[in-house]
């Protein structure tokens, strides 16, 4: 909107009723959408223009509404997660691609999707702008080296990514819609070992996390925005010891505390955390990185902070 246009102040949205009519129809969108708790916020604006008309029938209607949005919020299985979506980072190399090449993007697909899926469908759409036999998509999350690549192809590269947020972000991020809403921070793992495989021994495996920062936050009017920050840390073996404990002990703690109680997870979870025949178990860890201490001093910390992981383990 520009308000050099002529007749843009007298259109029939510019206006009182316009402007609630308008917030109705997103109140009603957003309730449609599963984005109950958005709800509320709009209506926060509509009730004080309805008071200030003494509107009590209409309040009487937006209160129902209001109502049926909590109730909505309240009434979801405990432990089961609303259907709000499912991000992949999509990598574009090639001169083919023209302003495209080189750039990434953070597409917001349905909460079901499956990487298999959204890699058809890129591969399908740009195959037929360029060919099925020129476009090719990257299997792996390893950095791109484009100087081995085929410059007569088009080149896809996608990725699971999930939402980041720092240690202190959490503390306002309680439910699983904050955790889900208003997001721009995304991170993938990529497993490596220092002689270029992806994967190894517990003591030569190593793990690179990106963090990929978007333009604007999702939910957003479109569902592809573009990065324009990456991070990347690499942590080391027992870095990676460390995550994964911690991981470990995420799970059983959500297992034991599920109401109503789950004997069925919770047996899974303990099965792949303790089982005797699981590789790469926390027996595996604690003789690999706490058998003996580290002669290395920098790694005293690291070694202290695993053997508070194990105790927290031990305790859950």
């Amino acid at each position: 909107l520009s308000p050099d246009e002529d007749g843009i102040c007298s259109g029939r949205y510019f206006s009182e009723s316009g402007l609630i009519g308008l917030l109705e129809q997103a109140a009603e969108l957003f309730s449609t959408g599963g984005l109950y708790e958005t709800v509320n916020e709009v209506y926060k604006i509509v009730i004080p223009i309805l008071e200030a008309h003494r509107d009590f029938r209409k309040l009487t209607l937006t209160h129902s509404k209001l109502q049926k949005a909590f109730d909505s919020i309240i009434n979801k299985v405990p432990g089961q997660k609303r259907m709000f979506g499912t991000y992949f980072r999509v990598g574009f190399y090639g001169s083919k691609f023209g302003d495209l090449d080189e750039q990434e993007f953070v597409y917001k697909e349905p909460a079901i999707t499956k990487l298999p899926e959204i890699s058809h469908r890129l591969e399908g759409f740009y195959g037929q702008c360029f060919g099925e036999d020129a476009v090719e998509v990257i299997k792996d999350s390893t950095p791109v080296d484009k100087s081995k690549l085929d410059p007569n192809k088009a080149y896809i590269q996608i990725t699971f990514v999930e939402p980041y947020f720092d240690e202190y972000e959490m503390k306002d991020r309680v439910t699983y819609f904050e955790k889900n809403f208003n997001i721009c921070r995304f991170m993938y793992t990529t497993p490596f070992t220092m002689d270029g495989r992806p994967r190894g021994e517990l003591s030569e495996q190593y793990k690179r996390n990106t963090i990929l920062t978007t333009m604007h936050a999702f939910p957003y009017i479109k569902t592809r925005i573009n990065v324009i920050q990456r991070e990347e840390f690499i942590l080391t073996p027992i870095e990676v010891a460390i995550e994964d404990m911690r991981k470990k002990t995420q799970e059983l703690t959500a297992a034991t505390n599920q109401e109503p109680p789950d004997a069925k997870m919770l047996q899974m979870v303990l099965q792949g955390s303790v089982g005797a025949t699981v590789n790469q178990g926390p027996l595996e860890v604690a003789q690999v990185f706490l058998a003996e201490i580290p002669a290395d001093p920098k790694l005293y910390r690291h070694h202290n902070k695993l053997r508070l992981c194990f105790k927290e383990f031990i305790m859950r």
